[in-house]
């Protein structure tokens, strides 16, 4: 290895068809692959939209799903809270729970849902008479939501309604008179 000497590696020098003969060589390799790849002009964006498409869809109807069932969600919340304070508050219970009924209708209807007050709210005591001072009122407001854009074949082999319910504990004032 000592006596032997590295061989330089030859170095390419200029084309010989010169500087026109590399612009000819690229002219002649773009036409040649514009004859290939002539029909896949355009196909980027037509895939993109395709594919955005089949994402963007699914994705929305999913916020709207998610939407409405917090807005039912909170809606109960509320429902159940009003209703609770409005019949721990009450003179009698037949005036309570009428006004819970309304209550519990107002809270969806802020949120754009139609629900029969009646059929959602439930009320129990804890103690009797109901509205004795230092009792609790168990208000439990529940309904469903439909899935939005559901079709009614849908409906009649799949579940499409989500269950929301809500609990509240309203204690009656402890110092007023029993009723």
């Amino acid at each position: 290895m000592s006596g032997e000497r590295a061989r330089a590696l030859p170095v390419p020098g200029p084309h010989p068809a010169g500087a026109a003969g590399a612009a000819g060589a690229a002219r002649a390799l773009r036409a040649r692959l514009r004859a290939m790849g002539g029909g896949e002009r355009g196909s980027a964006v037509v895939e993109f939209l395709g594919v955005s498409l089949l994402l963007l869809v699914p994705i929305v109807y999913l916020v709207l799903t998610l939407a409405q069932i917090q807005a039912a969600a909170f809606a109960a919340e509320g429902a159940a809270r009003e209703a609770g304070r409005l019949l721990a508050r009450a003179e009698t219970l037949e005036d309570g729970t009428a006004s819970a009924r309304v209550a519990v209708e107002l809270a969806f209807e802020d949120q754009g849902l139609d629900v029969d007050g009646a059929g959602a709210l439930q009320v129990s005591c804890t103690e009797e008479p109901c509205l004795a001072p230092g009792a609790r009122v168990v208000v439990t407001v529940a309904t469903s939501v439909d899935l939005p854009l559901v079709p009614d074949v849908v409906v009649e082999a799949v579940p499409a309604r989500v269950p929301v319910s809500a609990t509240h504990v309203a204690a009656v004032p402890e110092f007023r008179a029993a009723r």
